[in-house]
């Protein structure tokens, strides 16, 4: 079986996963802890400005620690420039014009480029070596490759701990990440 179906049947399994604890977290009101859980990570992280992102469909939403956030540091949105490209990341602020981009995630209307020092990842799922699915685009793949080549990157996925697994399929072009903040905890991934 290819590596491409193989991960089209894990993302399958994984976004109903994710929706049944995207539900679960909003009746119980239990989607505060992973934010909290990531503000605390990034209160020791690297200075620099952070890519947060527009939740959309079942993602947890950053927004509150991203709000939080941008009172003390640049915060940015990832702005997709089209297929096989890497996102670019424009300024953020809360209340600021927003339009409707691809996919349907908002970005800014004025487009003020940012570089991120830490990149805070939607994900599908994730695996106990710090490896991530998305959607299939390899945006993100492609941008912390292009910005780790430029210096250092915090990539952190923010998740619901029923979005683990065992092991995911990888290819070459698959970039780890360096952390994982779930409601119950976050899980670091150190590399040698």
């Amino acid at each position: 079986m290819s590596i491409a179906t193989r991960k089209a049947r894990a993302r399958k399994a994984a976004l109903a996963r994710r929706k049944a604890a995207h539900e679960a977290a909003h009746e119980a009101g239990r989607a505060r802890p992973a934010v909290d859980n990531l503000l605390a990570l990034l209160a020791t992280g690297p200075a620099g400005a952070i890519a947060g992102y527009m939740p959309i469909r079942t993602e947890i939403d950053p927004l509150p620690a991203m709000r939080e956030l941008a009172r003390r540091r640049t915060v940015a949105v990832p702005v997709v420039l089209g297929p096989g490209r890497p996102l670019a990341f424009h300024r953020w602020a809360p209340d600021m014009p927003m339009q409707v981009g691809a996919f349907g995630a908002m970005i800014p209307r004025e487009a003020i480029a940012v570089t991120p020092r830490i990149v805070i990842l939607p994900l599908v799922a994730f695996d106990r070596r710090g490896f991530r699915l998305g959607y299939g685009g390899g945006f993100y793949d492609r941008t912390l490759e292009g910005l780790r080549a430029r210096g250092p990157v915090l990539a952190v996925g923010l998740a619901y701990g029923a979005q683990q697994v065992e092991r995911l399929p990888v290819e070459p072009t698959d970039q780890p990440m360096d952390a994982v903040v779930t409601e119950r905890g976050v899980l670091e991934f150190p590399r040698d």
